[in-house]
């Protein structure tokens, strides 16, 4: 199923005004520990050409890429994930794979796809051969959440973006890291499936934030290709 995306590039006086707000009648996402963030990381592939981040970069109507998402470091969830999108809306499918299953994929090792029941798997691995795709960057941030079930709203701020070399452990605590924004700015994204209510709405409408196509996989690739 697609759904809507809207991304801002945000201050933190304008994330502490907002968190307030939302905090009165929204949830906290259910994944997020006592301080209410989480840590995301993800290994994006792209392939000999850069096209996923080309199409990015020229507003390709209808593009995909490939990542593996863990979250706080640990092994005990790691999804292989594939984002599209056409123009504002994005559908993500996902499996799950084993620490060994992640090292296969990450040295091209991917014959173990074909044995996978997901159509997605089997896709990968054609991808895989017909394109050449390899490790690009890491992307690490800090997110916290907050749901509004009406409308199926799901809304994320995502601190301290930082990209990190394709080739460190991917489940190492303390590899190095390089930020992407001044420290008081984050991502703010809003995610919702058919309509974004009108009380979520007007939260957003009254501060005239402007919406931006940025990418955090681009961002890091820049951020990665100008400490070379």
């Amino acid at each position: 199923m697609f759904r809507h995306e809207q991304k801002y590039i945000i201050h933190r006086f304008q994330y502490e005004e907002i968190k307030r707000i939302l905090g009165v009648f929204t949830e906290r996402d259910e994944h997020a520990g006592p301080s209410g963030e989480y840590m995301v990381r993800s290994l994006y592939f792209d392939d000999l050409c850069h096209s996923a981040y080309w199409e990015k970069q020229d507003g390709v109507y209808r593009r995909k890429k490939y990542r593996i998402r863990i979250y706080d470091c640990r092994d005990n969830v790691i999804e292989m994930e594939c984002k599209q999108k056409e123009e504002a809306y994005i559908q993500k499918e996902a499996f799950g794979l084993t620490r060994e299953e992640f090292h296969q994929i990450r040295d091209g090792r991917i014959d173990f796809l074909l044995e996978k029941e997901s159509q997605m798997a089997k896709e990968l691995y054609v991808d895989f051969r017909t394109k050449g795709l390899k490790p690009e960057v890491i992307v690490d941030y800090e997110r916290e959440a907050f749901v509004y079930k009406a409308g199926n709203v799901r809304i994320t701020f995502d601190k301290n973006v930082r990209a990190c070399s394709a080739q460190d452990d991917f489940f190492g605590k303390d590899i190095p890291s390089y930020s992407v924004f001044p420290a008081d700015e984050m991502i703010m994204e809003i995610k919702f499936t058919e309509y974004l209510p009108e009380r979520i709405r007007q939260i957003f409408k009254v501060r005239n934030l402007v919406q931006t196509s940025a990418s955090k996989y681009c961002l890091c690739v820049n951020r990665m290709n100008g400490i070379r």
